[in-house]
C-alpha cells in the first residue's frame, strides 16, 4: 500500500511517519516542499529523521520560485494582509506544498495520501481540498485528525516507539518559509497573554538605525541599495538584514474556515515591509480608481487563498487584473529600519502622480484658475444642495 506523506518533520508529521508504517502497514514515501523554510543542512536532517521513523523514502521537493511565481507575487501587487496584519506566510504556503505533493503522488503512483493536520484549524481544508480536486481516486489519511490526538499523547507514542522527542520541542509550533515565520503555542491558545520573545525566531540583534532603497520594476522587488538580483534573492536578504532588528511580529487573530477564532503569532520582517514599501509607492503611481479596485480584489484574493480556494479559475482572473495595475509601479522606495519597526521615508519614480508642473497639494495651482476652481466646486455641491431642499 503505497503512500506518500506531507512530512515536515515536526511533532504532527514524525507521528505520522511512525504510526502509518508500524501500526497501519504502509509503504510510506515521506515528501517534503520547501517553500523557503528549509536549509540544505536541514533538508539532511529532515531526511534522516524521515527514514529513521520507517519511511521507505524521502523526496523534498524545491517550490520557493514556485511559491513566488504562483503565489507571493499577486500577494505583493495586491498589498494583502489578511484582517489589515497578517501576510499569508504560511496559508499561502500550504497551496503550493499541496499541489506538488498530490503530484509526486501521481508520479509514483501511490494511492493513499497522508497529512498531520488536526480537526480543528485551516490545514485540513487546504490540503484536502487540493487533493480531492486534483486526484479524487487518491484516499486521504489523517491519524491526527481521526485519533483526535493531544500533542502529549503524540509524544508519548514516539517515546514508547524509541524516538526521543521532549516536550519542550514541542511546546511552540514553528512553520518557516520565505514569505514568513508562524509561531503558535499555549498562549495563542487563548485570547490575553502574549507570546514571549523566546518563542521568535529571530532576537533583536542591531539597534543602530539603517535607511534602506528598495526598487520595484512593474511592481517587483528587483534591487536593494542598488544590487539588483531575482525578487526571490531580494526577499531573502531584506528578511535577513530586517530580522536583525526584530521587526515583523505581530499576532493575527481571525475567523477559520471552520468558523472558529483563530490566533496565532508570526513574524514577517520582509514580507511587510515589501507589502508596505509597494503599497507606498502604488500610492504614488495608481490613479484613485485604480487604488480602490485593487484593494476590493486583493482582499478577495487573500481571502480565497487563505480558505483553500486557488484553483478556482477566479484566482486567474484576479491574477490578470492585479498583473495589469503594475504597469507604472516602478520606483525606489526609502525605509528606515530600527528595532522592532520599520518606517517608509518616502519615494522616487518618473510615475510619480505629484507632479509639480500641475501644482502642489494645498499650495499654489498651475493648471487651473481661481474662476475655474469656484465653477468645479459650485457644480460638485449640486447634489448635495438638491437633497438639503428637498428633505430640510
Amino acid at each position: 500500500m503505497k503512500l506518500v506523506l506531507a512530512y515536515s518533520g515536526g511533532l504532527d508529521t514524525s507521528y505520522c511517519a511512525k504510526y502509518l508504517s508500524k501500526e497501519k502497514g504502509y509503504e510510506v514515501h515521506a515528501v517534503s516542499v520547501n517553500t523557503g523554510g528549509f536549509s540544505t543542512e536541514e533538508i539532511t536532517t529532515i531526511e534522516e529523521k524521515a527514514l529513521a521513523l520507517g519511511a521507505s523514502t524521502y523526496t523534498s521537493i524545491d517550490a520557493v520560485q514556485t511559491f513566488y511565481e504562483k503565489v507571493v507575487k499577486y500577494l505583493i501587487f495586491g498589498n494583502v494582509l489578511k484582517n489589515n496584519t497578517y501576510p499569508l506566510s504560511v496559508s499561502a504556503e500550504r497551496i503550493v506544498q499541496a499541489i506538488e505533493i498530490v503530484n509526486h503522488a501521481k508520479k509514483i503512483g501511490a494511492k493513499y495520501i497522508a497529512h498531520g493536520s488536526t480537526g480543528a484549524g485551516n490545514d485540513q481544508v487546504r490540503f484536502d481540498m487540493i487533493f480531492q480536486i486534483i486526484a479524487p481516486e487518491i484516499e486521504i489519511i489523517t491519524p491526527i485528525r481521526d485519533l483526535q490526538l493531544a500533542r502529549e499523547a503524540e509524544i508519548a507514542y514516539l517515546q514508547e516507539n524509541g524516538v526521543d522527542y521532549s516536550w519542550e520541542k514541542a511546546k511552540y509550533s514553528i512553520n518557516r518559509g520565505l514569505w514568513g515565520t508562524s509561531v503558535g503555542g499555549e498562549e495563542t491558545l487563548t485570547s490575553e497573554l502574549p507570546l514571549p520573545d523566546s518563542a521568535y525566531p529571530s532576537q533583536l540583534q542591531e539597534k543602530t538605525p539603517t535607511t534602506v532603497k528598495l526598487t520595484f520594476k512593474k511592481g517587483e522587488l528587483v534591487a536593494i541599495d542598488d544590487n539588483q538580483n531575482t525578487p526571490v534573492a531580494n526577499i531573502e536578504k531584506l528578511n535577513d538584514l530586517a530580522a536583525k532588528y526584530a521587526i515583523g511580529r505581530d499576532i493575527h487573530v481571525g475567523d477559520t474556515i471552520i468558523g472558529i477564532k483563530g490566533r496565532v503569532g508570526f513574524e514577517a520582517a520582509a514580507s511587510l515591509i515589501i507589502i508596505k514599501a509597494h503599497h507606498l509607492l502604488e500610492k504614488h503611481t495608481l490613479t484613485k480608481w485604480q487604488q480602490y479596485q485593487k484593494e476590493q480584489q486583493g482582499n478577495f484574493y487573500g481571502m480565497l487563498l487563505h480558505e483553500g480556494n486557488y484553483l478556482d479559475a477566479v484566482m486567474r482572473n484576479i491574477e490578470a487584473f492585479l498583473t495589469d495595475t503594475q504597469k507604472t509601479v516602478s520606483g525606489d522606495v526609502f525605509v528606515g529600519l530600527y528595532p522592532f519597526q520599520f518606517r517608509l521615508n518616502g519615494i522616487s519614480s518618473k510615475h510619480d502622480l505629484m507632479n509639480a508642473s500641475f501644482g502642489s497639494y494645498g499650495e499654489m495651482n498651475k493648471a487651473w484658475s481661481a474662476e475655474d476652481a469656484k465653477g468645479f466646486i459650485k457644480i460638485l455641491s449640486n447634489a448635495g444642495k438638491i437633497y438639503n431642499h428637498v428633505n430640510q
